[in-house]
């Protein structure tokens, strides 16, 4: 019986060794076994592993794609224009064991603080460069700057054994203590803008106006000069028509005249005449058959 139990004791012992002895690496980790803090072996494919138990212990690691936000941060671009920007990076752990030499203990936690020290130096640097302004941040450049960091905070963060797969700048804003200036300035130079165009549109019609009195004379004058031709043709005319009149029948042409003028001369219901009565121009009032 005591032999039994002794057995019995022993198997559980065995069992419990077998089982400390035992670790399961994930797919969607990476591990390390240690022994006494030193690396003993790492596991980055996925299944079941074995360590020395007692003496040795496992740390495991996310395998996955990692996302990081930085704080906003403040930046100046070439033109002055202070910004406010805020970002996040998106990286993984791409060598545990160089990961693990870096940090040690700390973990993720401190090398996350690490990498938003790397990301907030690169903004910086790259936003703040000579050839960056503020419109360049705001436009379609901002992809270019957006991999301009990464491939910089990435290179910088290789000896933390951390790949940086991509970089994003989540807002770009002012700040509140500049949003009245800027606007002030906006309002300036669109009333600037304004300005110009009222004054282009005037000159514009200026020109339209003085083309247009120009024509108008032009086609006056043009009018006036035809209708003092047709004018003076219908006065030659007329004198050729009383000339050859005159010349067919001259009686009859001074008769003719002197009704007109005695037409023209006795208008109205109260004409009065002042003229000698043996006047010629009476002539054909005198008698039937005038001189």
């Amino acid at each position: 019986m005591k032999r039994l139990q002794i057995l019995f004791v022993a198997l559980i012992i065995a069992v419990v060794v077998v089982l400390s002895s035992v670790f399961v690496v994930d797919e969607r980790q990476k591990a390390l076994v240690l022994q006494f803090g030193q690396i003993k072996a790492v596991k980055e494919e996925p299944g079941l592993a074995f360590k020395i138990p007692l003496i040795q212990e496992v740390v495991y690691y996310d395998d996955r794609i990692l996302s990081l936000e930085t704080p906003e941060i403040e930046v100046t671009p070439s033109d002055d224009r202070r910004l406010l920007v805020d970002a996040f990076a998106r990286y993984r752990i791409s060598d545990v064991v160089q990961f693990r030499q870096a940090v040690s203990t700390g973990g993720i936690r401190l090398a996350e603080d690490r990498l938003q020290g790397i990301l907030n130096a690169q903004v910086r640097e790259v936003l703040g460069s000579e050839t960056v302004t503020s419109n360049t941040i705001l436009s379609s450049d901002r992809a270019e700057l957006m991999n301009r960091i990464r491939d910089q905070a990435r290179s910088r963060a290789l000896p933390l054994g951390i790949e940086v797969v991509d970089v994003r700048l989540k807002q770009t804003f002012l700040p509140d203590q500049n949003l009245e200036a800027t606007f002030a300035r906006m309002r300036a130079e669109r009333e600037r803008e304004a300005a110009d165009e009222r004054a282009r549109g005037e000159e514009a019609a200026q020109r339209v106006r003085a083309q247009a009195d120009r024509t108008v004379v032009e086609l006056q004058s043009d009018a006036q000069r035809q209708a003092e031709i047709v004018r003076g043709e219908a006065d030659a005319e007329r004198n050729n028509i009383f000339a050859n009149a005159y010349g067919a029948d001259p009686e009859f042409f001074e008769f003719y005249r002197s009704l007109n003028a005695y037409r023209e001369s006795l208008k109205g219901a109260n004409t009065t005449m002042v003229i000698s009565p043996d006047s010629e121009f009476f002539d054909y009032l005198k008698s039937d058959n005038g001189r």
